[in-house]
């Protein structure tokens, strides 16, 4: 670097380091007129940006890097990352094919690069990666719990079973690797990780991630041997501790959802006369736990659909369009009316439609579209939406007794909180049906499992497609799943998850009360 470029750059950090957002912003543009090729420049600028909400430009930032990138395994790398935060998957995609990377021996490299194909969806190039991490001597317990879930999610459930002990022995305390070995398969009482699991608890700090985590899993293997009350002391426990680290508001949500049907009215919501050339896609929404994934393997098995697994490129290309932090907020829902949802539909297929792989169709299985369907018509009048429906004390409760994603879901973790959120996409769902007649087909979970045959026939004509009978025989699908449900969709289709809320039907009595038809 010149001594200019250093002087500005050592100045940015400082300002950094010392919580000077805006100080360093002046400070990396002035080293940009100086050093318009300035690669880390951008990267920070990128940042900053995207901290500011200013999703437009951080997106221009660094697709300008990628123009000005050396043959640099980490700069590469990093320039990757910046281009998955703002939903540049096509860039990304053939920017980690760049031939530096393919001379990357390093195992922590190799690791990184994983994780980074792993964002895109390509899991099984993901889990190659980390065996050349493995055969290179990686060996932390971040490495092993990385490996065990692309294990499981390509199908090798026992090999990654043993790599979550592996990863338990570096770190015995850790939560979602206990919680990870208690849902690879079912306990019994011969062989259950019990003991191990009141050895950890008494060793953990109270209150915190760990503890919860540790009571999910817990519950989970309690309940495998059906020893019902102590499961739900377990399960109570661990979502109390949860909901008390979430800065959760339930009034907010109901504003927000209010604010998005009084905007989306029939007029709003009727899209402009496009045809988007090329493959399209079905969508799948719906409540997490719903059976989204089950709807995913069976539609999927037909030979002009491809899985494209659960793909925020959506939710980023609206987010790019209102030039905002979140998907949505009420900053959104206010400037939706002024977006144009034919180049949001356009950007869209542009970064999504590869995933097709040479079919009609690809499926986007992203449950918490169900929040976006109106502008996803909007923008993509030839797509399919397809909204999985479970028994609401179903799916509340299999939502109530799943860790996922921490934070993601805070309203999961306190029932009268996720009632509130099982009311709030039922009654948005009843205006999407209002005000865009037949352009969600509801699909009864109860009906898919009960009478695969007919269900799936519904679904596939409403896609425009005609049956084809190896559907609904979803263990012959051998594509990767990565979700919660990757061991149970490798089954048969099977009537098992009913009404299992009844073994805790007095504890769950005010659920039952608020979201009950």
């Amino acid at each position: 670097m010149s001594d200019a470029t250093t002087k500005y750059w050592d100045r940015a950090q400082r300002y950094l380091l010392s919580g000077q957002k805006m100080a360093a912003r002046i400070a990396l543009e002035s080293l940009l007129q100086r050093n318009p090729i300035h690669v880390p420049s951008m990267l920070a600028l990128h940042a900053i940006a995207l901290e500011d909400g200013r999703v437009q430009a951080a997106t221009t930032l660094v697709l300008t890097a990628v123009n000005h990138m050396q043959d640099d395994p980490v700069m590469i790398v990093d320039v990757v990352d910046a281009l998955l935060q703002v939903g540049e998957t096509v860039v990304a995609r053939d920017t980690l094919d760049h031939d530096a990377l393919a001379r990357v021996s390093d195992a922590a490299m190799l690791a990184r690069l994983a994780k980074l194909r792993r964002i895109l969806g390509d899991h099984e190039g993901s889990l190659a990666l980390l065996n050349r991490a493995d055969a290179a001597g990686m060996n932390s317990p971040e490495f092993r719990f990385d490996r065990a879930h692309a294990l499981i999610f390509n199908g090798h459930l026992q090999e990654g079973e043993a790599e979550l002990e592996a990863s338990l022995r570096l770190k015995p305390l850790d939560g979602m690797t206990t919680l990870s070995l208690a849902r690879v398969r079912k306990q019994t009482a011969e062989r259950n990780h019990l003991d191990r699991l009141r050895l950890q608890l008494q060793q953990v700090a109270s209150g915190s991630d760990d503890e919860a985590i540790l009571l999910f899993a817990l519950y989970k293997e309690l309940e495998d041997l059906g020893r019902y009350d102590e499961a739900w002391d377990a399960l109570e426990r661990a979502n109390a501790t949860m909901y008390a680290r979430q800065n959760h508001d339930p009034d907010y949500a109901w504003r927000l959802f209010n604010g998005l049907i009084e905007r989306c009215t029939p007029e709003f919501l009727h899209p402009a006369e496009v045809v988007h050339e090329g493959p399209q896609p079905i969508f799948i929404i719906g409540m997490p736990r719903s059976g989204t994934t089950l709807m995913e393997r069976v539609i999927s098995n037909h030979s002009q659909v491809t899985s494209a697994g659960e793909l925020y490129d959506f939710g980023m290309q609206l987010r790019w369009a209102a030039d905002n932090q979140s998907i949505l907020d009420e900053c959104v829902v206010e400037r939706l009316p002024g977006l144009d949802y034919v180049d949001i539909g356009r950007r869209y297929l542009s970064r999504t439609q590869w995933r097709a792989s040479g079919t009609r169709f690809f499926v986007d299985k992203m449950p918490r579209n169900w929040m976006l369907a109106g502008m996803i018509h909007r923008a993509l009048p030839q797509a399919r939406i397809l909204n999985m429906v479970r028994d609401p004390m179903d799916v509340c409760f299999s939502n109530f007794r799943t860790w996922v994603m921490g934070e993601s879901f805070p309203w999961n973790y306190d029932l009268q909180a996720l009632a509130a959120h099982y009311l709030q996409y039922r009654k948005v769902l009843t205006h999407w049906h209002a005000a865009m007649p037949g352009v969600i087909h509801d699909v009864s979970y109860s009906e898919l499992v009960r009478d695969p045959e007919t269900t799936t026939r519904r679904a596939l004509a409403f896609c425009g497609l005609e049956w084809e009978p190896g559907c609904v025989d979803i263990t012959s699908n051998k594509a990767v799943v990565a979700t919660l449900s990757a061991a149970q969709v490798r089954e048969p289709i099977h009537q098992r998850f009913f009404q299992e809320w009844r073994h805790y039907e007095k504890q769950l009595q005010s659920l039952y009360e608020a979201v009950a038809l």
